[in-house]
Parts: C-alpha cells; sequence; structure tokens
C-alpha cells in the first residue's frame, strides 16, 4: 500500500523514530548527538544564526573537531545571509569544512536571489543518527523566545535509511570521504535494525528529482480510505495536489488542513486564502493556526503513512527550492503525527461557509486572478535555464577549492552537487570586509 507510484524512492524496513516537537527538544538531542560523535558529522540548514542556538552547536562542533570528528557544515546564502564571518572563521579554523550554498554573483552585493535555495535540514552523525524535518539552527524555533517561537517538528531515525541520508549530503561536501568513519564504516554498509518502521528517504532538486516529494504525497491522497490531514506552513499547490484532494473529499475522506493563521511571512496568508473558497465548499476542513507562527511540514493519509520534511507545499519548495523528507509506513508513527495535528486543531480557528459569504466581491475576484497567474509561475520560471549553484561564503567572495564531488556515481545521481565549494580558511585573514 503507499508505493511510490511514477517517482524514484524506495522502503527500508527496521527504522526506528523518535519525534520531536519545537527547539526545546530537537536541539538537546541534537547537541547530545553531536557531543557523542566519534567519527563524523553533517549538518545542512537553510538558516544558521548567531544566537544561543547557533553559539551552542558552534561550541559543541569545536568540541567534535578537537576529538578529532570530521565534520561538514553547509548553510544556505540567503537564510544565512547575516552570519558573523567571525563565527565561520572560529570553524573554518578548527579544521571544520564550511560551506555556503549559492551566494550572490561577484558584481552584487546585495543579498542573494530567493529561489532555488538549500532548504533542507539534515544533521547525520557517524552514518548512524540522522536528523530531519523543518526546524533551523537558530532560536525562533524555541517557544520560550516568545509569542514568535515557531511551532515546528522534527524527528530522529537510526536504521538502514540513514545511509541513504548520508549519501545526499556526502554528494555535496567535496572533501567527505567514507574514511572519515574508520571501523564504523561496516555499519553504514550493513546497518543494524533497530526498529520496526519503514521509511523511504526522498528529495527534490532542479535536475533529475524534481517532484519526489509531491508524487509521494499525490500517490498516498490517490489511494487514501479514511483521512488526510495535513498541517503545512505555507500551503499553495499545484492542481493536481488541489485535484487528488477533492477527489478524496468525493470518495468519502475527511481531508483537514491546518495552515497559519500567525504567518511570519504575510504574504503566505494571502496566499492561502486564495484557495479557502474552492476548498471550503469541496468539503475540506481549513483550519488556521493562530497560537503562534507554524512552521510545520508534517502529514498523514489514512493510519499508516504519514511524512516529515523540509517542503512546504508551495511553488517555493514544490518548484525550485532543494528539499528532503522521509515518508512513514508505520501505524505507531501515523498516531504519532495524528496527536500533534490533533493539539494543533485545539488552537486554531475553523474556517466557515459563512466566513466566505462575508468576503467583499472584489477579494473573491482577486483571489481568482491571483491564483491561476501564480500557479503558472514556476512553469514560466522553468523556461529560463536554471544556473549551476555554487557553495561559497555569504557576503564576500572567498577563495575556494574546486567544487566537484570526487565520487562519480553520486555526483550524478545529484548534479545540483558538482557545484559545492569548500572556503579556505587562509583567506580570511587577506580578504576585505
Amino acid at each position: 500500500m503507499f508505493g511510490f507510484h511514477h517517482f524514484k524512492g524506495r522502503f527500508s524496513q527496521g527504522n526506528r523514530l523518535t519525534l520531536m516537537q519545537n527547539g526545546e527538544e530537537f536541539f538537546p538531542q541534537l547537541l547530545r548527538r553531536i557531543r557523542g560523535a566519534e567519527h563524523e558529522i553533517f549538518l545542512e540548514t537553510f538558516i544558521l544564526e548567531k544566537d544561543r542556538v547557533g553559539e551552542d552547536i558552534k561550541k559543541a562542533l569545536l568540541r567534535a573537531a578537537e576529538r578529532g570528528v570530521w565534520i561538514g557544515l553547509t548553510a544556505d546564502s540567503w537564510g544565512s545571509h547575516f552570519l558573523d564571518k567571525d563565527y565561520i572563521e572560529e570553524l573554518t579554523d578548527a579544521g571544520i569544512v564550511f560551506q555556503i550554498y549559492d551566494p550572490q554573483p561577484q558584481w552584487y552585493n546585495g543579498r542573494p536571489k530567493l529561489f532555488r535555495r538549500l532548504h533542507r535540514k539534515l544533521a547525520i552523525i557517524d552514518g548512524r543518527y540522522g536528523f530531519i524535518g523543518g526546524i533551523n539552527l537558530c532560536h525562533d524555533h524555541l517557544i520560550s523566545v516568545g509569542p514568535q517561537g515557531k511551532t515546528d517538528y522534527a524527528v530522529e531515525i537510526e536504521g538502514p535509511v540513514v545511509p541513504e541520508m548520508r549519501e545526499l549530503c556526502k554528494s555535496y561536501v567535496r572533501d567527505s570521504s567514507d574514511k572519515n568513519l574508520q571501523q564504523s564504516i561496516k555499519y553504514i554498509e550493513n546497518p543494524e535494525r533497530p526498529g520496526e518502521s519503514e521509511v523511504a528517504f526522498v528529495s527534490r532538486d532542479n535536475r533529475r528529482n524534481r517532484s519526489n516529494i509531491e508524487k509521494s504525497y499525490l500517490a498516498a491522497m490517490r489511494q487514501a480510505k479514511k483521512r488526510i490531514w495535513i498541517a503545512n506552513a505555507y500551503f499553495f499547490p499545484g492542481y493536481r495536489f488541489m485535484r487528488a484532494i477533492r477527489q478524496a473529499r468525493k470518495r468519502g475522506v475527511e481531508v483537514n488542513l491546518i495552515l497559519q493563521g500567525d504567518p511570519d511571512i504575510p504574504f503566505a496568508l494571502t496566499l492561502a486564502r486564495t484557495l479557502y473558497e474552492v476548498l471550503v465548499r469541496s468539503g475540506v476542513n481549513v483550519y488556521e493556526y493562530r497560537d503562534r507562527p507554524l512552521h510545520a511540514k508534517i502529514a498523514l493519509v489514512d493510519d499508516e503513512w504519514s511524512t516529515i520534511g523540509s517542503s512546504n507545499l508551495d511553488p517555493l519548495s514544490l518548484a525550485f527550492n532543494l528539499e528532503a523528507n522521509v515518508v512513514v509506513k508505520d501505524k505507531d508513527f501515523n498516531s504519532q503525527i495524528a496527536q500533534k495535528i490533533e493539539a494543533l486543531v485545539e488552537d486554531s480557528v475553523l474556517i466557515e461557509d459563512s466566513w466566505i459569504k462575508r468576503r467583499a466581491w472584489y477579494l473573491v475576484i482577486k483571489d481568482f486572478f491571483m491564483y491561476h497567474a501564480l500557479r503558472y509561475f514556476p512553469r514560466l520560471n522553468g523556461l529560463f535555464p536554471a544556473h549551476t549553484p555554487t557553495i561559497r561564503e555569504l557576503k564576500r567572495e572567498w577563495q575556494t577549492d574546486p567544487g566537484k564531488t570526487e565520487n562519480d556515481d553520486l555526483s550524478k545521481r545529484y548534479p545540483e552537487s558538482r557545484g559545492a565549494r569548500r572556503v579556505r580558511k587562509t583567506d580570511y585573514h587577506s580578504a576585505e570586509v
């Protein structure tokens, strides 16, 4: 049931999953694994900041480097644009491979372009522990910071799917090598079976895996018999996705959507609301979560299938950004996701038909034209050639090592990793601010 129809991917059995909510649960567990690392650490993030979370991560990485652990850290140039140079220098001076994904062109001193970003949030420790979800490495994901602390989720995985996650991270770091794992490479080649969950690792890029995540949703929704529950921060999917939802409702499937009612980016709410009328009139239960900003990317179908990762359900995530999710076939994990979504509903407002009827006529017309204009935006943008991304420094052009993973097989499987660049630590002392 819920196989991978029309897209590449496979389930591996025998994985153990630990679901975590918000930074209060996620960051201590990630730090514990970093502090216990013996051989190798991969980190990928959209946002890395020099705040209390970023400082804790840095200290843990520096101590790991002192123990001889090899470390590769890749942050996105848009999300981490304002990261302090001293922060980077401390890491590179310790021998940590620090990379920034696709910065602005040499002639441009502003922030880099918004499209085709590295939006993944991954951590792989010693090839044994994998972290994936929507939580960035910054204090915005701590509820303790106040009303603007984001509600979000991540999962720690042990089992045979973790080496697959590691392969993706390894392809983006030229200096990575299986030699880093020493004797632990035996675990990568023949991982233990610590649990019962069937898990598939699904990533998207702009070369060979453009729609894997969307197709995983579609394959599940088209077979749904009982329920489809989705909690997602940025919801503006394409026609196929909307059609799958409406067809599910016609079959009598319960569909609940929990979206942002107090968004960190107000325009996200404007876009989502252009879909409310067709969704509500199709019988979909649309909720706006208004307790605080919602940054979740979780979903379930029926009693077995569920997914969690970095991918939103909007054009940026489904058509441009580099994303990663896991798809899980496990009743217990599905139940855990259901409990989280039910808790969100308790702090949400149901969008009723009366809300639709109260809307001014000109807003309905605006929504119609906005939706049909924006739904073709990814296709129009795709007519322009996708540039080859590079991984360099955020605000300045550093001297970098040639960028191509030395593993030809990985380079073919993940073509966008070919633009990887490692920042040379010696350049920090000579570059101008």
